[in-house]
């Protein structure tokens, strides 16, 4: 219907009667042209009350009134309410006004179309101009003489019942075209969070395993230059299985079947802090880790390491573990915390998610970080009624 809601691509079956009247083409004159068969009421008129060259003009008043309200109805629907539609819109009770010569009072069935442009304008001075087409077109047949002297109750009701269904069918079709609407907002915010998402698993991989294979790589430079080649051998053996274990993340992380577990990245953390020169303080076990979050602490103690091989210049970490906690401390330059990098943010929602907080604290020297997820509030049961 509305031009703006022209380019929503959900749910086209709730969206073909929009269709059909805003684009071009025979179509979208169909439906509003199904209902001219009424008009067939002044041409009857014409035919009683008019002969020789003044039915013709009726029945030209006729035909150009329904071209009128062709014209104008998708305009007024539309809101495209520019001075052709008013143009139009006077244009059609002028035409009511003119046949009622040649019909009659058969001539005031136009009003009923009128009627059903003022409720597409959707204005405040619809409910006013329709029930003065209903009272107008009821009474006036009982006054004008040469009409049929009485009060034309069916008329003026018919202008009111069809008012009252275009209302709700206008409110119907504006209903779904809402709909389609919203649901496409949601597949483009469902497409916007799996982007997010995507964007920070391949933060969280590529920054981690990134920054491994840098070191190790170093780490083997140097030993190749002290001339033990075995350890370097060793070293690039590494590198080389740590580039096809990223290879095989990343492309898990764009199918969303990424696993990260606490225990693996405290293993991980271990190898790294060695080869980049750095004392790990470890916890043997994770055992009094609560099991559900290990995925979270995980992710945790990841992004807290290699933030310590890339910028700290620790020489000692310190992985604690609780059974719903998880604290990183190095004894690196701190610094000011400031709003943090995208894999602190990240690292951040991904706490929050989880309904936990995340803390950073830095001094002179030092930053600690720390990821803390209370324990699930029980479900109170209401007590049973005495």
């Amino acid at each position: 219907m509305t031009e703006a809601a022209a380019p929503v691509s959900a749910e086209p079956d709730l969206l073909d009667m929009s269709r059909m009247w805003s684009k071009g083409g025979w179509r979208r004159y169909f439906f509003p042209g199904f209902w001219l068969v009424y008009l067939g009421q002044a041409v009857s008129g014409v035919a009683k009350y008019s002969h020789g060259g003044t039915a013709v003009a009726g029945y030209v008043i006729v035909v150009a009134f329904a071209a009128v309200y062709l014209i104008a109805l998708p305009m007024g629907w539309s809101r495209n309410e520019t001075s052709a539609f008013w143009w139009l819109y006077g244009a059609g009770f002028v035409l009511t006004a003119a046949e009622a010569v040649f019909a009659h009072q058969d001539a005031l069935v136009f009003c009923v179309y009128l009627s059903v442009l003022t409720v597409a304008t959707r204005r405040r001075f619809t409910v006013p101009v329709v029930g003065a087409m209903a009272v107008t077109t009821g009474l006036l047949p009982r006054f004008v003489p040469g009409w049929s002297g009485r009060i034309e109750w069916n008329t003026g009701l018919t202008v009111v019942l069809v008012s009252l269904a275009m209302f709700g069918f206008f409110r119907i079709v504006q209903s779904h075209i809402a709909l389609a609407a919203a649901r496409s907002e949601v597949a483009r915010l469902a497409a916007e969070n799996e982007r997010s998402r995507i964007a920070r698993d391949l933060h969280d991989l590529l920054g981690h395993s990134l920054t491994t294979i840098t070191v190790k790589a170093g780490l083997a430079r140097r030993l190749a230059e002290h001339g033990d080649a075995d350890r370097a051998f060793r070293e690039i053996a590494e590198v080389e299985r740590l580039t096809r274990r990223t290879l095989g993340d990343v492309r898990a992380a764009v199918s969303a079947h990424h696993e990260v577990t606490l225990t693996g990245e405290i293993a991980t953390a271990r190898e790294v802090l060695r080869a980049a020169g750095v004392v790990a303080e470890l916890p043997p076990s994770v055992a009094e880790s609560d099991p559900l979050l290990s995925e979270l602490f995980g992710w945790v103690v990841r992004e807290a390491v290699t933030n310590v091989v890339r910028h700290a210049r620790a020489t000692h970490v310190r992985v604690t573990l609780g059974p719903r906690s998880v604290e990183v401390f190095d004894d690196g330059r701190g610094g000011v915390l400031g709003g943090g990098g995208n894999g602190l943010r990240g690292l951040q929602q991904r706490v929050e998610a989880a309904g936990g907080t995340l803390t950073l604290s830095s001094g002179i020297s030092g930053f600690r970080l720390r990821a803390e997820v209370p324990e699930p509030q029980p479900e109170r049961v209401p007590e049973p009624a005495p």
